[in-house]
């Protein structure tokens, strides 16, 4: 399972009084507490104002790889911002992310297309989220073809059907999952992420579904998601699913993971 560790963006209201204080010890705590949970990219979104977003992500990025070397997940809704921040990365990462919607896609996909970054593309258009599973798919050949023309390999794309609010639409789960189906139908090395929040806004427990949407995601093809890695709890429902899928030899990592401390009970303090 791909983990996108999602501790340091901006919309967090400490990650954001940390940016607007330049709380530089904040931000490479949290990066470094990823790391240690085994992310395989952090997140860096500063949700502050596109005139200082750059210069925002650049001293966050610099932090980040002060205390880490995972790649580095750009993530901006200005494909513009995306662009500058990658030459303040060491190492090619994930740009979260194009879409399409305006001309974002026009904009990154020749930039990354001669290069190892990896990119999220969102099945939304300028119509919005499609609310069928037809829709979603149309938007989805329509990104597969802007990949074909820029050279970009299904591989290294990481597709997000969106998930809407289960509490105002009950088929939410089930129309993601379907579209993971077909999605992986079409193209097996593809990955399929989603954050986890939207699924269970409103809601109360909502880890409780949050939880369940990854199991049952994960049980439909997706295989990348942007969570929190240090919450023991999800992380062990991630490793445990992924054995039961078969995608863990003799779990291996299941039990890599606990005898790390990832999973299970909480150390003693």
């Amino acid at each position: 399972m791909i983990i996108i560790g999602e501790k340091i963006n901006g919309s967090i209201p400490p990650v954001a009084k940390a940016i607007a204080e330049k709380d530089a010890e904040f931000i490479k705590h949290r990066a470094q507490i990823q790391a240690d949970a085994n992310a395989t990219y952090i997140d860096c979104c500063a949700s502050v104002e596109e005139s200082i977003e750059v210069e925002t992500l650049h001293w966050m990025i610099d932090l980040i790889q002060e205390v880490t070397d995972v790649p580095i997940c750009i993530d901006s809704p200005s494909p513009h911002s995306c662009v500058a921040a990658i030459p303040f990365c060491k190492k090619p990462g994930l740009i979260n992310s194009v879409s399409m919607e305006g001309d974002k896609i026009d904009v990154i996909f020749p930039v990354i297309a001669d290069t190892k970054w990896e990119c999220v593309a969102l099945l939304c258009d300028d119509k919005g989220i499609p609310n069928s599973v037809e829709r979603r798919m149309e938007v989805f050949h329509n990104v597969m073809e802007k990949a074909k023309e820029y050279g970009i390999a299904p591989s290294r794309l990481h597709i997000d059907p969106l998930v809407v609010t289960l509490s105002t639409d009950e088929e939410a789960l089930t129309t993601f999952a379907e579209c993971c189906r077909q999605i992986k139908a079409e193209y097996p090395d593809i990955h399929i992420t989603s954050g986890l929040s939207n699924i269970s806004f409103g809601l109360p427990a909502r880890k409780n579904i949050n939880q369940a949407f990854m199991v049952l995601a994960m049980n439909a093809g997706m295989d990348s998601a942007i969570v929190d890695p240090t919450n023991r709890d999800m992380l062990g429902m991630i490793y445990a699913t992924d054995a039961l899928l078969q995608n863990d030899e003799y779990c291996l990592e299941y039990i890599g993971a606990f005898r790390e401390g990832l999973i299970g009970p909480a150390p003693k303090k």
